[in-house]
């Protein structure tokens, strides 16, 4: 992906009128270029969390329809929700997807937010990154007081707003527009109907904690210090906001969280801390919930970190990891969790046109591309796939020990073997699909006009970049299959002796790997007119052709010593 992409995700004050969202996300949907990703009513907050990603202009523009079309339609004199809120487009958020920078996604934020004030008429401010004040950096402080105080908030000096009107509009309200990093709206669910103790919870883990209180810590004063501030206990966690709510639509209480730095704080470990602040109250968690949606990293960590609890390898598939940490999350509990819509890269995926990517056909379908009149995929993208089959073999020799009755002391061991097998057999099935493009760069280059000497130059130029291009990748198959070896070698020396053959054919696969994509390499270093280079390529590529042909021999030695 080259192109800059930013994420936005306005939270529009209606949640229970689907004819009016509907009317909003159409706005959305009629910018071309903008893929709408997920739509979330609520109708106990009576609020939409909708998202959406684009290339930044567009997506300013798409964030302005939907925004003028909601102040059309939305009256915030008649609203009424558990969310705190004070408009109608109640936050504005952008967050920098790929290939941009958060000071360019603020640029964007004030461009979008002045649109709002001068176009408009809607009270704006910055928040987060795009806050001119720090005073106005966190979103709480913004929308202190929420819509039914904003009409005495405008009549203070220090809160004019950063654009558009500072008198009260009673049917929009104001807008917070922001820049900020990737934000996760979580709930977690309570065997409770009281808000009090979801409350008590939330208080426990949030990083702005609770106020100290003189005596009695419910009912006693709240302590202040010399200039009249109370003076709190922080909670838990860090870079995470919670309140307790009460669903009626689910008929329990919630603990609603905003996770601001997954880094930080990441899902599973605010997950785990809710649920021992719980059980300390007398209060069990039942499952969680996500609104919006959510890094695919965010749910990977999250598999990870309760397989490793469970004392089991976490080198396993992406797909068993999401697999866990749903179950373990409990996000099927009030409703069936879908990764392809709640996770943004599957999202964005799921939204765009059917996949072309030889990694996501049949083995069936690869095979007989493959073998059609097409001269891609060729041999590059078979070696990168058999290289690919390889290191699996391994990562499933390595996962098998891992769980081995008798050798539960040595899961740690295997378990970070299997890691490692998995980024090889990652990358090499990336590959696949790279030497393809490569291969089809080379032949866009030589089909370039060259009726004047300038093309003529520029295409020579081009054809040499796509050569050079459709040498290094086969080269990055070479490295990888390689150094996969090293895996497979351990696995086929200290691996589950019920699964040695395995390790055997796993070396094939990597050798042959190793040779075909050198052939590759060759047959494109032929063509390129920097021959400094090629040299040394070629001697790098005896070399470790050398090399994987040793390694197959000494790990077939060690296959056959234990078969």
């Amino acid at each position: 992906m080259t192109d800059q992409l930013i994420e936005c995700v306005p939270n529009f004050s209606e949640g229970r009128d689907l004819a009016i969202i509907k009317q909003i996300t159409d706005q959305i949907q009629s910018v071309d270029g903008v893929q709408l990703l997920d739509v979330d009513p609520g109708k106990a907050t009576n609020r939409t969390v909708v998202t959406f990603v684009g290339s930044p202009q567009l997506v300013v523009e798409a964030a302005f329809r939907a925004a003028r079309k909601a102040a059309e339609l939305i009256d915030m004199s008649k609203h009424h929700g558990e969310h705190p809120r004070f408009g109608a487009i109640d936050v504005c958020p952008l967050v920098p997807v790929a290939n941009i920078t958060m000071d360019e996604t603020v640029v964007y934020a004030r461009q979008l937010a002045k649109r709002f004030g001068e176009e408009l008429g809607i009270t704006i401010y910055c928040y987060e990154y795009a806050a001119f004040t720090e005073s106005r950096r966190n979103l709480a402080n913004v929308r202190s007081g929420e819509y039914e105080g904003l009409k005495d908030k405008l009549t203070r000096p220090d809160w004019k707003p950063d654009f558009g009107p500072a008198a009260f509009n009673a049917r929009s309200g104001a807008t917070a527009v922001g820049a900020r990093d990737f934000l996760v709206a979580y709930n977690v669910n309570l065997n409770t109907t009281s808000t009090r103790r979801a409350n008590a919870i939330a208080f426990d883990i949030r990083e702005k904690g609770r106020p100290r209180r003189e005596g009695n810590p419910i009912t006693g004063k709240i302590v202040k210090d010399d200039k009249g501030n109370p003076v709190t206990i922080p909670g838990s966690l860090k870079s995470v906001k919670a309140i307790g709510w009460y669903i009626e639509e689910y008929g329990i209480a919630q603990i609603s969280i905003n996770l601001t730095n997954l880094s930080v704080t990441p899902l599973h470990i605010a997950f785990d801390e809710c649920c021992k602040k719980a059980d300390a109250r007398g209060v069990r968690v039942t499952g969680s919930e996500l609104v919006g949606l959510v890094p695919l990293k965010s749910m990977l960590d999250a598999g990870r970190y309760f397989l490793k609890k469970q004392q089991r390898s976490v080198g396993v598939s992406d797909k068993e990891l999401l697999k866990i940490a749903v179950k373990s999350l409990g996000l099927n509990d009030l409703y069936p969790f879908k990764p392809e819509e709640k996770i943004i890269e599957y999202a964005i995926v799921a939204k765009a046109k059917k996949s072309t990517r030889l990694i996501d056909m049949t083995v069936a379908d690869f095979v007989e591309e493959t073998a059609s009149e097409s001269p891609a995929p060729g041999g590059g993208s078979v070696a990168a796939a058999v290289g690919a089959f390889g290191a699996a073999l391994a990562t499933m020799v390595a996962n098998l020990s891992a769980h081995k009755r008798g050798w539960d002391d040595r899961w740690e061991e295997f378990s970070n073997w299997a890691e490692k097998g998995k980024q090889y057999y990652v990358e090499l099935l990336r590959l696949v699909d790279e030497d393809t493009s490569a291969f089809e760069s080379v032949m866009a280059a030589y089909g370039l006009p060259q009726s004047s000497d300038s093309e003529k130059t520029a295409r020579k130029q081009a054809i040499q970049a796509a050569t050079k291009r459709a040498i290094e990748i086969p080269l990055r198959v070479m490295v990888t299959a390689l150094s996969s070896m090293e895996v497979i070698q351990v696995m086929a020396e200290t691996g589950n002796p019920n699964s040695i053959s395995d390790a055997g054919v796993a070396a094939l696969c990597a050798r042959t790997a190793v040779l075909g994509a050198f052939l590759n390499v060759k047959i494109n270093a032929g063509n390129l007119n920097d021959k400094g280079f090629v040299s040394g390529v070629l001697s790098r590529g005896e070399k470790m052709k050398s090399d994987a042909v040793t390694k197959e021999h000494a790990i077939l030695e060690a296959v056959a010593a234990r078969m």
